[in-house]
């Protein structure tokens, strides 16, 4: 296992970074792809590591295979519904983690549905045989909004397939609603219509219709370096293709580094990142440059805020709707020493680890704590105790490709650091290393012993 050793040797950041293709978009692109029965065309793939397992193993499927996901999440709840409907027996299967992380929600739904899934091992866990076939059992299911929103997207992808058409009822909150409409958005380009009323989502018996899917840069990998930038004195870095009226729900963090004095700039071309000595990092109230005259409001949906102010007085941000952003964030309010409350942590913990118990691991050894309510839904990060360590400190990713990511910009405040297992990043960004060398990081071998 090849470690890495950052560090940073000024807090200045310039250029261009060419990010890669989405890979939720690209994951979703690939399924639809494979439920049209005309052509569906794909621009920009991403190359990340997930998005070419799932890739590889649609092109290479036949009607009686085993499919192995390896680590990759994404992969495994959409193939999940893929499966139930096509033709053929399938054993669904992944790495050591993916048999930890649940599926029975969904493949509950599915059942209802008249799916023939079968566990092998551990009740609710993969892997799982699945014989695909006609689902005419039911035409609506219940399932809570706040588990996970790719069981949703599996579900609405495949409900085109299946001869009445298919009603989700959604209870409870609704998490990462953004990502549900990603899919939605998507299958629209391919002639699906749908209606969204209340808690409910209806998607009628349709066909998929032929079309272009261009897909958008990965603004999770964006992410990065809004980090990078608000904990440099000076940054102003280009970010080619990204969009203003964007699919993903990690756009979001446009709105989240204002607050650390990162402005965006859009423009046809892409965006621009601008910070200067001025803000300091300190907690600002401004809203977000559009780049034309304009603000854009500050939440993700009308009547919903991303970031407020506490009735401590402290900063909260609330990521049900951006999960993914939530290591970033909170790494980097470490680094500048920003106490902050933050709520909608819940489906951390059924990542690719769980990213709650990593994060308080891994910023424990800056001297930060983040501490979790007894109610286990909000958590309060004291940076009292932030310190810079003596020797670099070792920083364990634990499989996940975004504490990796997440905690490098850190080395701009911080100091040099050893980041464990550096290929684990190709799950979603290939290039990290290499772009973080453009930009004046530098790198050096390091081997764990293990």
């Amino acid at each position: 296992m090849s470690n890495i050793l950052i560090s940073k040797p000024d807090a200045r950041l310039s250029g261009e970074v060419i990010l890669p293709g989405s890979k939720s978009e690209s994951n979703r692109a690939l399924i639809m792809q494979a439920l049209c029965e005309e052509r569906v065309e794909i621009r920009n793939l991403s190359e990340a590591a997930d998005t070419v397992t799932l890739q590889a193993l649609l092109d290479g499927r036949d009607r009686n295979q085993v499919l192995d996901v390896g680590p990759a999440g994404t992969a495994m709840r959409f193939l999940t519904a893929f499966c139930a409907v096509t033709e053929g027996e399938w054993t669904l299967t992944g790495s050591k983690r993916m048999k930890e992380r649940p599926i029975g929600i969904l493949a509950d739904a599915l059942r209802q549905l008249g799916a023939d899934i079968q566990y092998l091992e551990e009740e609710g866990f993969p892997p799982m045989r699945i014989r695909g076939k006609r689902l005419d059992k039911a035409s609506e299911v219940r399932i809570p909004g706040n588990i996970s929103s790719q069981y949703i997207s599996a579900l609405l992808m495949i409900a085109p397939a299946l001869p009445n058409g298919l009603s989700i009822h959604l209870s409870g909150t609704i998490g990462s609603r953004p990502y549900i409409e990603m899919t939605l958005a998507m299958m629209g380009e391919l002639g699906i219509r749908h209606e969204w009323t209340g808690n409910t989502i209806h998607v009628g018996a349709q066909r998929y219709q032929p079309a272009v899917l261009s897909i958008e840069p990965d603004w999770s990998g964006a992410s990065y370096w809004y980090s990078m930038a608000a904990l440099c004195e000076e940054a102003d870095l280009t970010l080619p293709y990204l969009k203003q009226q964007s699919l993903q729900g990690d756009r979001e963090i446009t709105k989240i580094m204002e607050a650390f004095g990162v402005r965006t700039h859009f423009s046809a071309g892409g965006i621009r990142l601008s910070r200067g000595e001025t803000a300091a990092g300190a907690w600002e109230s401004a809203e977000i440059g559009t780049g034309a005259g304009e603000t854009a409001a500050r939440g993700i949906a009308a009547g919903e805020t991303v970031a407020r102010e506490s009735a401590s007085g402290e900063r909260e941000i609330d990521f049900i709707h951006c999960p993914d952003l939530a290591q970033t964030v909170i790494s980097c309010c470490t680094a500048l020493r920003q106490n902050a409350v933050f709520t909608g942590l819940e489906s951390l913990k059924i990542k690719e680890t769980d990213r709650v118990e990593a994060l308080q691991n891994e910023l424990g050894k800056f001297g930060a704590r983040l501490i979790e309510n007894a109610e286990g839904n909000r958590w309060e990060l004291d940076t009292s105790g932030v310190f810079i360590p003596e020797a670099a400190p070792v920083i364990h990713t634990y499989h996940d490709h975004r504490m990796a990511m997440a905690l490098a910009p850190l080395a701009i405040r911080l100091g040099p650091m050893e980041i464990e297992d550096k290929e684990v990043v190709v799950k979603s960004y290939p290039t990290f290393w290499k772009d973080l060398d453009k930009h004046g990081f530098k790198m050096a071998a390091a081997q764990i012993n293990t």
